[in-house]
């Protein structure tokens, strides 16, 4: 009869304070000390190592650890029997994750889990409480430590410290003085020579032309080819000038000398997301460091910026004004007028030779196409009477409904564990095996874990019938049709409510057509 022995995965992360590194290419003591117990631990059970995963330099909140999920991947392979840890922490501070993985999938898998310092072992069933406990402090770790950092950064923004990655193009981040800006000479002299033409007339296609014709690399080149650090870009031809890198830099205030900041905020603690905040509030302080226009040039360019700005009119004129794309780059289209007729163009072709093929279309022949298709849908639907087989967003809105009573039964089931583990609290109490002061304790944090989960139950419910509703309209979508049908000119709201985008590519040398790609809302 042969003896398997069962196989160990071990995992260790340096957390956030425990660093202590020699060099950059060595391990950190942390991590270290970490394989020293671990190993010691399996070699005591006579279990056989299968693997050392180790993360250095990632937080317990973040998901994209390479080894981590290299770690789960394997797990679910099967390719090991057990997880060893030194805590629970270092797999995961969140408790959706402890609840998915630890109390979800390893069980499914196969994967037992253990962690030595807090006693965690999926083995034994008697201490599933003691994780879920562990999971909630962790879990509170995190929005607090987020909390934390959260203050000190408003605090210092509302003192003017520059607390960005990557600093202003014009500038450079002050060595001796964090959060200080100072300039820097070579860019800061591109900027003031934008400003200049801008107040001489000169359009800001036209400047981010002459910019690229003479070879002057974009804020985002420029950073890369002086060793500075700078945002990855995610478009096409990026070390070229862009219409919209002169628009921002002709409105932006720090130019002059003025920290605004917090124009985006974070969604949740538990992602990197961004959103917009409303400019009312950001963090906008005069005077922090040395500015780089002059308030005189400063004033007349704003000036200029309000005079060249298009209303948004309704009419001809803005008829598709946001909505039409270019096919091949997907700038926005920018309005032009020739001979009193009103043209769409991509404003990309115009930055530099070659930077886009050039999309091209009258607004009058694009009010046309969009009339013959919407036309041609109407018939179509109409003629089927079964809307909904042809309307994409039904089967998205479907979807989402699954998705919303997955979510739902997900913490209507979690209210119902931390319900069941407030009455076995009670029960260890009344045993002795926990103290009265214990079980207040714990006891509050399950009942404020359940209360936090309820108004997200309330909060999918109505999000569950806001869906109903939309899936009412959908069915009815008929309605909506027979509005716009034979159809000979169209109006801003019609575009508005109807189309999300289109996209328009350039003219075939052939056919003499225009490609057109419209993106309904329906």
């Amino acid at each position: 009869m042969t003896n398997t022995k069962l196989r160990v995965a071990i995992y260790c992360r340096l957390s956030e304070e425990d660093r202590d590194k020699q060099l950059d290419t060595d391990d950190s003591n942390s991590i270290q000390n970490q394989k020293s117990m671990l190993l010691q631990h399996s070699l005591e059970q006579g279990w056989e190592v299968f693997n050392i995963y180790s993360d250095d330099d990632y937080t317990g909140s973040d998901r994209k650890r390479p080894e981590f999920n290299k770690l789960l991947a394997d797990a679910k392979s099967r390719k090991f029997d057990i997880i060893l840890c030194k805590n629970q922490a270092r797999f995961t501070r969140e408790l959706e994750l402890v609840e998915k993985y630890i109390h979800g999938l390893f069980p499914i898998w196969g994967i037992r889990f253990v962690s030595i310092v807090d006693n965690a072992d999926t083995a034994n069933k008697g201490n599933k409480k003691s994780r879920q406990i562990n999971g909630l402090v962790n879990e509170w770790y995190l929005e607090d430590m987020s909390e934390n950092i959260k203050s000190v950064l408003v605090d210092r923004r509302k003192n003017g410290f520059h607390i960005g990655a990557f600093a202003l193009y014009g500038y450079k981040k002050d060595p001796e003085q964090k959060g200080h800006l100072i300039i820097d000479e070579e860019a800061a002299t591109v900027v003031r020579e934008v400003f200049t033409l801008f107040s001489q007339g000169y359009g800001k296609t036209a400047i981010a032309r002459m910019l690229n014709d003479r070879g002057i690399p974009n804020p985002t080149e420029y950073k890369r080819l002086h060793g500075l650090r700078y945002k990855q870009p995610k478009t096409k031809n990026s070390t070229l000038w862009k219409y919209y890198a002169i628009s921002d830099m002709l409105i932006n205030e720090i130019y002059i000398g003025n920290m605004v900041q917090g124009k985006y905020g974070s969604i949740s603690y538990k992602t990197k997301q961004n959103k917009p905040r409303p400019k009312e509030e950001w963090y906008r302080v005069e005077g922090t460091h040395e500015p780089i226009i002059d308030k005189e040039l400063w004033d007349r360019v704003q000036a200029l910026t309000v005079q060249k700005a298009k209303p948004f009119i309704v009419g001809t004129i803005g008829l598709f004004a946001r909505k039409a794309r270019c096919m091949n780059c997907g700038y926005t289209m920018r309005s032009s007028k020739s001979h009193g007729k009103h043209y769409l163009k991509c404003s990309n072709r115009h930055v530099a030779k070659d930077a886009c093929i050039g999309s091209f279309i009258s607004v009058e022949k694009l009010e046309q196409a969009v009339i013959t298709e919407l036309n041609k849908l109407s018939a179509e639907y109409l003629n089927k009477g079964e809307l909904e087989q042809n309307v994409e967003f039904s089967d998205n809105l479907r979807s989402r409904k699954q998705m919303i009573e997955s979510e739902l039964a997900a913490y209507e089931k979690k209210i119902t564990e931390y319900a069941k583990g407030i009455r076995e609290l009670y029960l260890d109490k009344a045993k002795g095996i926990i103290s009265e002061s214990d079980y207040m304790d714990l006891s509050k944090d399950f009942s404020t874990e359940r209360n936090r989960l309820e108004k997200l139950v309330l909060e999918k419910q109505k999000q569950l019938a806001d869906n109903e509703r939309k899936m009412q309209v959908g069915d009815n979508r008929r309605q909506l049709i027979e509005q716009y049908t034979n159809l000979e000119h169209l109006d801003r709201e019609t575009v508005e409510k109807l189309i999300d985008y289109i996209l328009v590519g350039k003219r075939e040398p052939k056919t003499r057509e225009v490609p057109i790609e419209i993106h309904w809302n329906f």
